[in-house]
């Protein structure tokens, strides 16, 4: 709105002021002027009564001193003698009005001060017979027997007041017209910069850095706008280096590993990554709860520390996966504003200490088994229980046996940990992949006989060559194929098909023997794990538990994948991928 706006109100207080200030000279000039004409109106009749008073005392012809009077009085004053109380003389006058009877002069007491005292008089009185002001003064006459009145009225004096107290109020209108001129001009000249600067803020509110507001004059406006450029280019500067902080703190959050949550007194989530959001969501999952509600387990830990302002951790199992907690308070200064907590995935450490301490556990059964055999074959030999020549080489037979047992059994060790040191080597060759097949197929077909296994190889390939290590892959396929027939009851198949998808060979060992429970699959490539848990199998059926963790690791050096599906009781089929080199 205007009227609220600088330039109104500027405008508005000089205005007023120079309207103050008017007012009080217009109304001073005009009471000096009215005195001033009244004095003078005065000073004038006084005069003309001492010129009559010169002129009747000068000539003793009364007739012809009168004639003069009315000669030279002008029509608009009136001029009464009083000889002595009871002779008297007026002149003649246009103004009727202004005919007034002698006797008043005497019964006033203020104007008969002239005839009775002999004193000079100046009033201002109001005729007798009609609603008149006037100005009268009277002059004694030298021998004080008589005096002499002159008079006039007022009109004479107001007229020449009012065409003063117009001109005195043209020159005020002109004074505020041009006021108004000057104040606008002025004000405009002010506040011009103060919009721009006005203009300049609203952009800098959203968030416009570059706006500059051009510096006009060298007043303290001018300061003003050199003091709000600088302000905008440090404003800039810090917005910038804050929103680049920002930026690198969000991108550290966004590139941690672990999860970061921050949370204030009220347990608002002020800050958060991905990681802690997706350990969030496995929890509200888990417990069925909002998806924007923090869980009362955190709020219970948050509290705690809020409470205590001392670190606490602790570790939560969600989804099957073990997480750390480690929450401390956030300090502002000395006074504990909110909880800064550190989330991180433990599942693989857990995992991996497990598994060291199966790998000791499973190495350890696998190597007490052949060393005790061997132990009390031998002990048998020494004490002579065997006493036949024959009992003694069976016996010889399987001390032999256990150690050759043994001795595969630190090999695959010695190759498992050289591959996943990244120490395996390959010796890649160019191969006819379908005669390599069949060259591998071959070594068990007396085992399909004497088992009474069914044995198909079907290659849907033809002289396909492919760039691999002959060795390796022979032992991976040697590995899957034997799993296959020891997994496999009398009666069962084993298929062993190679397609090609996309650049891929594909090679799926398949079989219909006892299969993989549900919850023994995801672990059938680790090192030791047996999905027969009792290990009471078949003296013929023995394995390491090695077999497939080294598979894998060999498919995975020729860049390919190995997986595995299976049923309980209803087979397995493990499955590689080959890329075509």
């Amino acid at each position: 709105m205007f009227w609220k706006s600088v330039v109104f109100k500027l405008w508005l207080t000089i205005i007023m002021l120079v309207a103050f200030v008017l007012l009080i000279l217009t109304v001073l000039l005009l009471e000096f002027f009215e005195n001033f004409y009244v004095e003078d109106a005065e000073m004038n009749l006084l005069n003309q009564a001492e010129s009559v008073q010169s002129l009747v005392e000068s000539h003793e012809d009364e007739g012809v001193s009168i004639d003069t009077v009315n000669q030279l009085m002008d029509q608009s004053t009136r001029v009464t003698i009083f000889f002595d109380e009871h002779q008297y003389w007026q002149n003649d006058t246009y103004e009727e009005y202004l005919e007034i009877e002698p006797t008043w002069f005497i019964t006033q007491s203020d104007i008969s001060r002239a005839l009775s005292h002999g004193e000079q008089i100046k009033e201002i009185s109001t005729l007798p017979n009609a609603n008149e002001d006037i100005i009268i003064v009277g002059v004694p006459t030298h021998d004080e027997r008589g005096a002499i009145y002159v008079y006039q009225s007022l009109n004479v004096v107001e007229e020449t007041t009012e065409q003063t107290t117009n001109i005195i109020l043209l020159a005020a209108s002109i004074a505020i017209v041009l006021t108004t001129i000057f104040a606008f001009f002025l004000s405009t000249r002010i506040t011009a910069p103060l919009i721009k600067m006005r203009k300049a803020a609203s952009e800098l509110a959203r968030g416009e850095f570059h706006t500059k507001v051009p510096v006009l004059t060298y007043d303290e406006i001018g300061e003003l706008a050199n003091s709000f450029n600088l302000m905008r280019r440090q404003l800039n500067y810090h917005i910038t280096a804050l929103n680049q902080e920002k930026s690198q703190l969000s991108s550290i959050l966004k590139s941690m590993a672990d999860g970061v949550i921050t949370v204030n007194r009220k347990l608002d989530v002020l800050i958060i990554n991905p990681p802690a959001e997706q350990f969030l969501e496995q929890i509200v999952y888990e417990n069925s709860l909002q998806k924007d509600e923090l869980p009362e387990e955190l709020k219970e830990y948050f509290t705690q520390v809020l409470a205590n302002e001392v670190e606490h951790s602790t570790e939560i199992v969600v989804q099957g996966r073990s997480y750390v907690l480690v929450m401390t308070p956030l300090y502002d200064d000395s006074v504990v504003v909110g909880v800064v907590a550190i989330i991180r995935d433990m599942t693989d450490e857990r995992q991996l200490d497990k598994l060291r301490k199966d790998f000791l556990a499973n190495v350890s059964h696998e190597l007490r088994t052949p060393i005790s055999m061997m132990q009390g074959y031998s002990e048998a030999i020494v004490d002579d229980v065997a006493e036949t020549k024959e009992e003694k080489q069976e016996l010889a037979q399987i001390i032999y046996d256990e150690s050759l047992r043994m001795g595969r059994l630190v090999n695959e060790l010695l190759d498992l940990a050289r591959m996943e040191a990244g120490h395996i080597q390959l010796n890649i060759e160019e191969v006819n992949f379908q005669d390599f097949i069949e060259r591998v197929a071959r070594k068990f077909t007396n085992i399909s006989t004497e088992q009474n296994i069914e044995f198909d190889v079907h290659v849907s390939i033809e002289n396909q060559l492919v760039n691999i290590d002959p060795d390796r892959i022979e032992q991976v396929l040697t590995n899957l194929i034997d799993n296959a027939f020891r997994h496999t009851d009398v009666g069962g198949f084993v298929k062993v098909n190679v397609s090609k998808q996309n650049e891929d060979l594909v090679v799926e060992v398949q079989d219909n023997g006892s299969g993989i429970s549900e919850e023994d699959l995801p672990f059938v490539f680790e090192r030791f794990y047996k999905s027969d848990k009792a290990r009471t199998r078949n003296q013929s059926k023995k394995g390491t538990g090695l077999g497939l963790s080294i598979a894998k690791h060999i498919v995975e050096a020729h860049d390919g994948n190995i997986y595995a599906k299976s049923k309980y009781n209803e087979g397995t089929s493990f499955t590689f991928t080959l890329p075509r080199k």
